[in-house]
C-alpha cells in the first residue's frame, strides 16, 4: 500500500481533493445468522474473462463474475500504480476470494455462496458508480443474497 507522501503529485492532489462523506447515522444491519447467509462478492480488481475488453481507466461499470467462472478465466485489468500483482498471481483468493467462501459453506459457516459475484475498477470516483450500484443491488436482490463480502484492491 503507497503512503500518501509516495505517490506522484497529480495522483496526489487528485486523491486528496475527493470529497469525503459525513454520515448522520450509525447504519443497523438485522438479518439471519451467518451459517443461514448466502454472500457474494464485491471486488474492486477490475476482473475480466479471458478474452473480454479490459475495464477503462475510471470507469464506473461493473461486471458480473459467474461463481463456476474458472480461475484461468479471470484476468485483472485494474490499473493503479499502488497495487502489487503478486498476489493475486500467486493465488485468485487475494482480490476474488471464491474458494474461501467455499470452505467457509462447506463447514456450515455461511450459508452458502452466490451464483454470481461482481467486479468494479477501484481508483475511480464514486459518484461515476451510480449505475453500477443500482445494477448490483437489483441482482444481489433477485437472487436474494444476505450478505456481500467487499474485496478491496
Amino acid at each position: 500500500m503507497a503512503r500518501i507522501e509516495d505517490l506522484p503529485q497529480p495522483t496526489r492532489d487528485a486523491v486528496l481533493s475527493i470529497p469525503c462523506p459525513a454520515f448522520e447515522t450509525t447504519p443497523f444491519v438485522s438479518g439471519p445468522p451467518l451459517a443461514q447467509r448466502r454472500v457474494a462478492i464485491v471486488s474492486s480488481a477490475a476482473l475480466i474473462r479471458r478474452g473480454d475488453k479490459p475495464f477503462a481507466f475510471g470507469s464506473g461499470e461493473c461486471r458480473f463474475v459467474a461463481a463456476d467462472t474458472p480461475a484461468a478465466d479471470l484476468l485483472l485489468s485494474h490499473v493503479s500504480i499502488n497495487f502489487d500483482r503478486a498476489g493475486w498471481q500467486r493465488d485468485i483468493n487475494v482480490v476474488f476470494p471464491i474458494d474461501r467462501l467455499r470452505d467457509l459453506a462447506g463447514m456450515g459457516e455461511i450459508g452458502g455462496v452466490a451464483e454470481t459475484h461482481y467486479t468494479v475498477m477501484g481508483s475511480t470516483d464514486p459518484a461515476e458508480m451510480a449505475a453500477a450500484v443500482d445494477q448490483i443491488e437489483g441482482q444481489l436482490r433477485q437472487e436474494r443474497i444476505d450478505s456481500v463480502l467487499l474485496s478491496p484492491v
